[in-house]
């Protein structure tokens, strides 16, 4: 894929200077804001205030479903990164500076795992399908958008991200049809 991954970075920067992103100057400001949303502070930070809300809520199956969404995808999305070891793009000069590997893009894995599992566990709430919609393509929405702006960004290659968000949402699918097999089983 790298033939590929590189011809889509290089599509999106400055062919004069490719450290340069194209688009107006708030764009890559705006990129970095959006990218932050899948960052490990501001996702921890959403994890343990939502798990924290959901067993003060007395919805420790929720709680459960969460924690085991995010925690399981992280080790995951790690191992994966040991594995592979792949380089980051390297014609962009601040991505040098990241300490992990490329590939599984952690941004995309977390916020899909993350988001996805709290849409879901929002939309299940409601009562009417425009709303459970909503709260899906919400969630989707803003892990498609933290996706996006890393490969921007070209601080990963698309196909990290690819990987990330199929890994991610995999996860995410999996602990909530686990939770859903387990609610039934324990059904009355």
């Amino acid at each position: 894929t790298h033939a590929f991954d590189q011809r889509l970075l290089l599509a999106l920067r400055d062919p004069l200077d490719p450290a340069r992103p194209l688009g107006p100057p708030w764009l890559p400001e705006a990129a970095r804001d959006v990218t932050a949303l899948g960052s490990t502070a501001v996702l921890s930070f959403v994890v343990v205030a939502a798990v924290l809300f959901l067993v003060a809520a007395r919805r420790r199956a929720e709680a459960a479903v969460l924690a085991a969404a995010a925690v399981g995808a992280a080790l995951i999305e790690t191992a994966a990164k040991h594995w592979y070891a792949r380089p980051r793009p390297d014609f962009v000069p601040d991505a040098a500076k990241l300490l992990t590997a490329s590939f599984p893009s952690g941004h995309a894995t977390m916020s899909a795992a993350v988001y996805l599992t709290l849409g879901a566990l929002l939309a299940r709430a409601q009562p009417t399908l425009p709303l459970k919609t909503l709260l899906a393509a919400l969630a989707a929405s803003v892990a498609l958008l933290v996706g996006l702006s890393r490969v921007y960004l070209a601080v990963h290659w698309p196909s990290d991200v690819a990987a990330g968000w199929a890994l991610g949402a995999g996860w995410s699918a999996l602990c909530w049809a686990l939770a859903l097999g387990l609610r039934r089983a324990t059904a009355p």
